[in-house]
């Protein structure tokens, strides 16, 4: 298929998120809008919005982009638990029709705080059986009328969602992302889920994680079309490789000064099956592959900012082609400053990845 890149707009009203140097603004519509229009403008297909308690309401935010943009696909992380199913099947549906087919879904499946918004469920296994139903509902209440389901978790009798989400010769609903590394988060992408995304592993390791998931894929039994693959990394970019390094380098330098080692601020996060699969790799050197970078996760890089590709546009292009020769074509990117970067990056990269 044709390959699919987005950027990342963290969504927060706090300034300085993983080191962006601008002081004001964030939260607001204004701000929010010109990170969308920028993306727009310098070639990514949309962005992934990010999602967490006491920040601002994701899909809320989508709304308002989708209103403010043209092509700009607005990839809407949500959280079973926070949402019901039919409840946010019909809200999606309403805004898919409304942004003339624009909607991608982003299920998170790991603890945030659950207990401010009223979740109960923390027993990971018992998350991840929760997402697979409603990853299951929210798929058949998209394309069929008078849906009944009693499952463990969720139930509906005799619902029909209108409007049902808008259809063109590519896609007939909003696709639907999810991560997860451990078993029970690859059994639900392997069931349920239309991409996989992973983290800034080194190649090997998204070989052997793209042979199991088919392989759960024919023992779950998977109904839908094959299941595609993604990659959400960092990406520090510049006109050089020296110039790329010598920058990467300052921006782990300045994150060791502020943070110092892991162990200290990470705690319980450090346990995530997918988290640990990257801090492990700095046992295996700083650089891997080309040039994955491997040093940040050291010092307070977290999810997709533990592992950073380093060096000119040729390098990286090169470095992104290698994942999609292993079969990845949906690539979410970032780098910090976000809006400055999302222009760079946009420039520089984006047309040698889409003539490769």
């Amino acid at each position: 298929m044709t390959p699919q890149f987005l950027w990342y707009i963290p969504n927060t009203v706090q300034p300085g998120h993983r080191g962006d140097d601008t002081t004001s603004g964030w939260g607001s519509i204004e701000y929010s809008t010109e990170l969308a229009r920028t993306a727009e403008a310098h070639g990514w297909g949309g962005a992934l919005l990010g999602t967490g308690w006491g920040r601002p309401d994701t899909f809320t935010v989508a709304t308002a982009l989708a209103a403010r943009t043209t092509t700009f696909k607005p990839l809407i992380a949500v959280r079973p638990g926070y949402w019901q199913p039919a409840n946010f099947a019909s809200a999606a549906a309403t805004l898919d029709q409304l942004s003339r087919g624009r909607v991608l879904v982003n299920i998170v499946s790991g603890l945030d705080t659950p207990a401010a918004y009223g979740d109960a469920i923390v027993d990971p296994a018992v998350r991840y059986a929760r997402t697979q139903e409603f990853l299951h509902l929210v798929r058949r209440l998209w394309i069929e009328e008078n849906v009944t389901f009693h499952g463990e978790h969720f139930q509906v009798t005799d619902s029909t969602v209108s409007p049902r989400p808008y259809v063109t010769a590519e896609r007939a609903r909003p696709t639907l992302y999810f991560g997860g590394a451990s078993e029970a988060a690859e059994r639900v992408a392997a069931a349920e889920a239309d991409v996989q995304l992973f983290w800034g592993e080194p190649l090997d390791g998204i070989t052997e994680r793209i042979a199991r998931l088919k392989e759960l894929s024919e023992q779950v039994g998977r109904r839908h079309v094959p299941l595609e693959y993604g990659l959400r990394i960092t990406t520090v970019v510049r006109d050089t490789t020296e110039e790329a390094w010598r920058a990467a380098e300052e921006k782990v330098a300045k994150m060791a000064a502020d943070a110092g080692e892991i162990d200290t601020w990470m705690g319980n996060r450090k346990t995530a099956v997918g988290q640990r699969r990257l801090l492990d790799l700095t046992e295996r050197g700083e650089v891997l592959d080309t040039c994955l970078y491997t040093a940040p996760g050291r010092f307070g890089g977290g999810g997709a900012a533990t592992t950073w590709l380093v060096g000119s546009p040729d390098d990286v292009a090169a470095a992104l082609n290698a994942y999609r020769a292993l079969g990845v074509t949906h690539f979410v990117l970032s780098d910090t400053p976000y809006k400055e970067e999302t222009r760079r990056i946009g420039d520089q990269l984006l047309r040698r990845l889409r003539e490769a």
